[in-house]
């Protein structure tokens, strides 16, 4: 897991290590100041000169300004390496899911990889600010405070014998129980993240069924639990305080009576007063260190869950991917289907698709009607290899998916999905999804393919009308066809539309297709739809039913031998669902 996290550092590694040389050197000072000032006490009391005075006090002030230095400085570092840290983690996350395809983003909720980049990474980022700062400091001022303290105080320092390990002690205890709570919030965070995203979505519906209540309570029930299980924890980290307060005391009233003894009973022989007032300093520093530990170990076993976490994203490795010498070149837009059996996962018992036999030829307009469930959409998708078949094959241009480089196929195979999505921005900067280089003129051609152009003339911005996030500020057929454009525009040898025309009515669906065979003859044309009216007029129309391919053929051939078409066909029509 560090491993794999510590290759987002980059080219951060030359403030990482900077921090550390300043951390040194800000340690080093801290502890010669009290040595320093121990010797000029004991001089002092020995009746030295005024020269001496100032010498060992301009010495005191340039080690304290060193000191302040060099830890203003690893402060600025540290943030630096951390922050960067933190932005290229977060930059390989992100990637990572891009790369992913659907079998693997199945495997994650978006709730879950929300909060792996925000709080995962908020987490990991301030461990590795800890680590790099305190993490070292720490050690370092205990160690060399150890030292100074055996040498100064002599058979004194003993006290520390007993303070040290009793408070290293308590402070495991209270880092050990405090752990399960930390661990534990995380999961709740993607409970949390996903009823925020759940209820924003669908907003709409929560209005209209007037949930809001609900949902408020909904949400503050998971809001509470995080609550609960962080207080928890806290009260219990909190008891730090009072254990270094009291460890503290305890070593500041052994050092003075014991001290104050010696120096009256030695006559300052054995220890004198310099020495007594550095080793309560020395104390301090090595108490204060061990805190730091407490505080540290905290830090690392609650961020490395988020670690964890991300790590489990970072070493995802995608169920796609190119194969050594991939194919660039599509051929034409043939599609052929071969034995071909599909399920989503290799431990599921039921097929999605089973025994698939289709043969498409380039520029043919072919129809794809069942009820739901039947795989339809399952079908098209294994075309643009967004899952890959579990069986069989699935060849383009006459050659398997699986041999093409992954843009070049999907470049060439244009998918406007059954959910259709728009993004914040204009409707230009939308289209040109389809290809960023696209010209004015060529983008209102490919709207005026898919009878959108007289509706985003008709608003006052035109083609610069800006698109709330979502297209939330256009109709659901609308959005239909700013979708359709979108794909035209990419020029493919395969169209591929998954009931993309279910929210415009028929006669605007008609003279879509109606364009399509006018404008784009040679690409070829896959429609899903669930009117009969939207495939009637296609060159070949596929039956499915329950993962299976039921029947297929023209029309006329359908309505005489398919039981299934011509019931829905018949459905249809007297049910008035065709326009006049």
């Amino acid at each position: 897991m560090i491993k794999q996290l510590m290759k987002s550092v980059r080219e951060f590694k030359k403030p990482t290590i900077i921090t550390f040389i300043l951390m040194v050197f800000e340690v080093v000072m801290e502890v010669l100041i009290p040595f320093i000032t121990a010797n000029l006490v004991n001089q002092i009391k020995a009746g030295t000169d005024m020269d001496t005075v100032l010498k060992t006090g301009l010495v005191l002030v340039l080690l304290a300004c060193i000191s302040l230095g060099c830890g203003s400085l690893g402060g600025f570092t540290c943030a630096r390496a951390s922050a960067g840290f933190a932005k290229n983690l977060r930059h390989d996350v992100f990637a990572k899911v891009q790369s992913f395809s659907f079998e693997n983003i199945d495997k994650f909720s978006s709730a879950s990889l929300v909060t792996r980049l925000t709080t995962d990474v908020w987490n990991v980022q301030f461990a590795y600010m800890m680590v790099i700062r305190t993490a070292i400091r720490a050690p370092l001022m205990f160690v060399f405070a150890i030292i100074m303290a055996f040498i100064m105080g002599g058979t004194l320092a003993l006290t520390f014998v007993i303070v040290v390990p009793l408070l290293g002690f308590g402070m495991y205890l209270i880092a050990k129980h405090a752990m399960p709570a930390f661990r534990a919030v995380f999961k709740k965070y993607d409970a949390l993240n996903e009823s925020i995203e759940e209820n924003v979505r669908g907003m709409r519906v929560v209005k209209s069924f007037a949930r809001e209540n609900y949902e408020k309570r909904k949400f503050a029930a998971a809001s509470g639990n995080i609550c609960r299980d962080f207080t928890h924890a806290e009260r219990i980290v909190a008891l730090n305080s009072p254990l270094m307060q009291l460890c503290v005391y305890f070593n500041m009233i052994f050092i003075l009576s014991v001290g104050a003894k010696l120096i009256v009973t030695s006559g300052g022989t054995v220890i004198d007063v310099g020495q007594v007032s550095a080793m309560l300093t020395y104390g301090f520093q090595i108490l204060m260190s061990l805190m730091m530990f407490s505080m540290i170990y905290v830090i690392l076993t609650m961020s490395a869950e988020s670690g964890a976490r991300l790590s489990e994203v970072l070493s995802e490795e995608s169920a796609l991917s190119n194969p050594e010498s991939p194919v660039y070149e599509v051929k034409d837009g043939s599609v052929d289907f071969d034995n071909v059996s599909f399920k989503y996962s290799l431990k599921a018992k039921k097929y999605a698709l089973s025994d698939i036999n289709l043969h498409i030829a380039s520029g043919m307009t072919v129809g794809i009607l069942g009820g739901t469930g039947s795989s339809k959409s399952t079908l098209i998708q294994l075309i643009s290899r967004l899952y890959d078949v579990t069986e069989g094959s699935v060849k383009v241009g006459g050659l398997d998916v699986r041999k093409y480089d992954l843009d070049t196929l999907r470049s060439n195979v244009a998918v406007v999905l059954q959910k259709n999505l728009l993004f914040s921005g204009t409707i230009k900067d939308n289209l040109r999804w389809g290809n960023p280089d696209a010209t004015d003129e060529e983008m209102a051609e490919a709207c005026r393919l898919a009878q959108a152009d007289d509706f985003i003339r008709s608003f006052p911005d035109g083609y610069d009308t800006y698109i709330e996030q979502g297209g939330t500020n256009v109709s659901g057929g609308q959005k239909q066809r700013l979708c359709i454009a979108r794909a035209l525009l990419k020029k493919p040898k395969i169209l591929i539309l998954d009931d993309s025309t279910s929210a415009v009515d028929t006669k605007t669906d008609a003279m879509i297709r109606a364009g399509f065979k006018t404008y784009i003859p040679e690409t070829t044309k896959i429609i899903i739809a669930q009117r009969v009216a939207s495939v009637e007029d296609a060159d070949l129309i596929v039956i499915m039913d329950n993962g299976t391919i039921a029947d297929m053929g023209r029309h006329d051939e359908l309505l005489e031998r398919s039981p299934i078409y011509r019931e829905v066909y018949q459905q249809q029509t007297n049910g008035g669902e065709r326009d006049e």
